[in-house]
């Protein structure tokens, strides 16, 4: 007699990665984009990050929420995640629609997954894990799913440890010995508060960590959830898992917390946004997009390698299809078709390149500058979305400048230059 197929639990979870957020703190980035879409990395998007994360641990049924500004993440996940006839495999998109059931748009994260529950509930999926389409981390989700099943859990968190600084900021789990979570404070700030939620010793010990450490359990925001939970968790009118589903679940059911180990950075804001991608610079970056069977996927674009002339650079990820000329780059994120001029210099700086060739479309429009950044510019601490025009001897920096102000063509935001995506800086212009 034939043995029965055992299914992996990993084909039997459903992938619901949040997409629809307006992602006002990452303006000017997010002023014609979903925060989702932002490039990152010079090629890639934040929402490749858990696409590729589900793929790489098995997971091959996803949706994508999305809400405020999608059309451009819409072509990217259609342009970029496609599979053959032979295999139970989905990257698909849901936006928010009008239904019977109400005709509002969503009001938090939990109201977007109970306005798509029914669509949910149609496969026979028996866990479903929720992830955020903005962060940038590497994990293998077969390892909470695990964890999930093995503990007889309803409900799993993923947590991170971090300091009391960073405690101020995040959502904070007080758990037991055995990792189930027994308190939840949302940004906690009251001292006493806080040193009672501090890790216990014997939960540091678990983590080869000393017992008198200061750390707290921030909340990722990645939920592993039970098919039933999940319907109950869902049958009120709460719009926000952070805010009103998960406390509502301590001390009712049991919710375990899956500690992870290893890089994890929210991308919320500029400043983090800047630093997250400069980082992938440095000699020994906290983050890699590449690990050996587990790479990050995204659009394949099939441009020709990137030509670089008689340029000193130190310190800089440079992406296909870039042209640069006898300039200077000092820790650069340098993205897809960027074109840089002769006599540039750039430091600390983050091109994101262009949609586009203007060649493919007969060169720039008359009396237009091009695309790209012109001659003998001079540019730093500065992100320059996608098909920006950067005139020549222009001087970008933020260099003695209000931390959070706007001028014709550019913001200034958490100290960082934003010249917005089809932004025009002309010529000897000086910011």
């Amino acid at each position: 007699m034939p043995n029965k197929q055992v299914i992996p639990p990993t084909a039997r979870t459903l992938s619901i990665i949040m997409g629809g957020g307006a992602g006002t703190r990452l303006f000017p980035l997010t002023k014609d984009r979903a925060k989702p879409a932002v490039p990152i990395g010079g090629k890639y998007r934040l929402v490749d990050i858990p696409i590729s994360n589900c793929l790489n641990s098995g997971i091959r049924s996803i949706y994508v929420l999305t809400q405020f500004n999608s059309t451009s993440l819409h072509r990217h996940i259609n342009a970029s995640y496609k599979f053959d006839n032979f295999s139970p495999s989905m990257v698909e998109i849901l936006a928010a629609q009008q239904t019977p059931e109400g005709s509002t748009w969503y009001q938090g994260t939990a109201d977007a997954v109970r306005q798509n529950l029914r669509t949910f509930l149609d496969e026979d999926h028996e866990y479903f894990i929720i992830l955020s389409g903005d962060q940038l981390y590497r994990m293998d989700y077969r390892d909470i799913i695990q964890q999930h099943i093995s503990g007889g859990a309803e409900l799993t968190i993923a947590c991170i440890p971090v300091n009391r600084e960073a405690a101020l900021s995040f959502g904070i789990m007080e758990t037991d010995a055995m990792r189930q979570i027994t308190r939840f404070v949302e940004k906690p700030s009251d001292p006493v508060i806080l040193e009672e939620l501090r890790m216990k010793p014997e939960l540091l010990r678990t983590l080869n960590e000393p017992d008198h450490q200061e750390l707290f359990l921030a909340s990722m925001g990645i939920y592993v959830f039970n098919r039933r939970v999940l319907e109950e968790c869902l049958d009120n009118n709460q719009p926000d898992f952070g805010k009103h589903i998960i406390p509502s679940t301590i001390g009712t059911r049991n919710v375990q917390a899956y500690i992870h180990r290893g890089y994890w950075e929210d991308i919320g804001t500029i400043r983090s946004f800047f630093d997250a991608n400069l980082n992938l610079c440095d000699p020994h970056p906290q983050y890699n997009f590449y690990a050996p069977g587990a790479p990050i996927y995204t659009q394949s674009r099939f441009l020709p390698a990137s030509v670089v002339e008689e340029t000193i650079i130190n310190r800089a990820m440079i992406s296909d299809g870039c042209h640069i000329r006898s300039a200077q780059l000092d820790r650069c994120v340098i993205g897809i078709r960027s074109i840089i001029n002769a006599g540039s210099k750039l430091r600390n700086t983050i091109v994101m390149g262009a949609d586009y060739y203007e060649s493919d479309k007969g060169g720039p429009p008359a009396d237009s500058i091009p695309i790209g950044i012109g001659r003998d510019c001079l540019i730093e601490d500065a992100i320059i979305d996608k098909n920006a025009r950067i005139g020549d001897r222009v001087v970008i920096s933020a260099h003695e400048k209000e931390e959070n102000s706007e001028g014709p063509g550019y913001y200034i935001r958490d100290g960082i230059v934003v010249v917005p995506k089809n932004g025009v800086i002309p010529s000897d212009t000086k910011i």
